[in-house]
């Protein structure tokens, strides 16, 4: 399955935009509230299920939900919010269509979610993060399984890897049991920082953490090994479950001068090899319309052959 994340931009184009991230600021929460926030909630999940049914009607089976799906629920538990009974019934109505349709539903928390913190402060919070969309997982009635996972970054070092590896794990195990079995770890984009391998060694082996293998960022960290031989150390660590991957081509093939990190709006072709074996989550600007574009290119190709 191909997949893309977060915003439809097909969708939210429209004159009656459609999206599942409606957030606020932190004033604005302080003073309205909860109210607000289930209203907001509410309509989230009311466009969530609008989002998957057009993925559906395209073919399209994986999608990454955005963390803003509950604003600010760090703060509360679920059950608190005043229209809990009718976002109960939307999310459910989510997950039935996940379910019934074979699609794939998973979330990656942005940099601030830090397992392996030397701040004890920092390592709560991202817990907590963690823990919160396990329990949106589980209002949606999703299995828990990395199928449906929460994808992280270790995304430091804090000058010592090993002792930064110790307290991933040491957080990992802290989760509830519905958060531990979704959570996934990913490779980084930066040389001095985790690759497929080290998280395989040292997180994985240790905790059965599955890892996500995101193509472009092994450019950054390959330890030497190729893309296919990365893609499948990673791919050992998911068991019986299909592995999920990212793959984005780099910015720069078109425009020189930008980040070497940065992605490109779209992407020109996906190894075969990728597609065969893992569900892949293409992280372009254009969304679902590079996803569209790719997947046609795919099946003429395909066709030709």
């Amino acid at each position: 399955m191909l997949g893309y994340p977060c915003l439809n931009r097909t969708l939210r184009d429209r004159s009656d935009p459609l999206r599942c991230n409606r957030s606020m600021q932190k004033k604005t929460y302080e003073s309205r509230g909860l109210p607000y926030v289930s209203d907001l909630t509410r309509q989230n999940f009311a466009d969530l299920y609008e989002i998957l049914q057009w993925n559906l009607d395209h073919g399209i089976r994986f999608y990454r939900c955005t963390s803003e799906l509950v604003p600010w629920n760090s703060q509360f538990e679920l059950s608190a919010l005043p229209d809990y009974g009718e976002i109960e019934t939307l999310a459910r109505r989510c997950g039935d269509l996940i379910d019934e349709a074979g699609m794939r539903l998973t979330f990656h928390p942005d940099y601030w979610c830090k397992l392996a913190s030397d701040s004890d402060d920092t390592v709560e919070r991202a817990v907590t993060a963690v823990e919160y969309h396990a329990d949106w997982l589980d209002l949606m009635g999703l299995d828990r399984s990395p199928y449906y996972g929460i994808n992280v970054h270790i995304g430091a070092t804090y000058g010592d890897k090993d002792a930064t590896a110790g307290r991933f794990c040491e957080a990992v195990r802290r989760l509830s049991p519905g958060a531990r079995r979704r959570v996934t770890v990913e490779n980084d984009d930066k040389e001095n920082l985790w690759s497929v391998p080290e998280l395989t060694e040292q997180v994985s082996e240790r905790t059965g953490v599955p890892v996500v293998f995101d193509y472009h960022h092994h450019s950054f960290t390959d330890r030497g090994y190729t893309y296919r031989e990365a893609f499948e150390i990673a791919a050992d660590t998911w068991g019986a479950v299909r592995p999920a991957v990212h793959y984005s081509e780099p910015k720069r093939l078109r425009e020189p001068t930008t980040r070497p990190q940065a992605h490109a709006e779209s992407v020109a072709d996906i190894p075969a090899w990728l597609c065969d074996h893992a569900d892949v989550m293409i992280e372009a600007g254009s969304k679902e319309r590079a996803l569209l574009a790719v997947r046609d290119g795919l099946d003429v190709r395909t066709n030709e052959a």
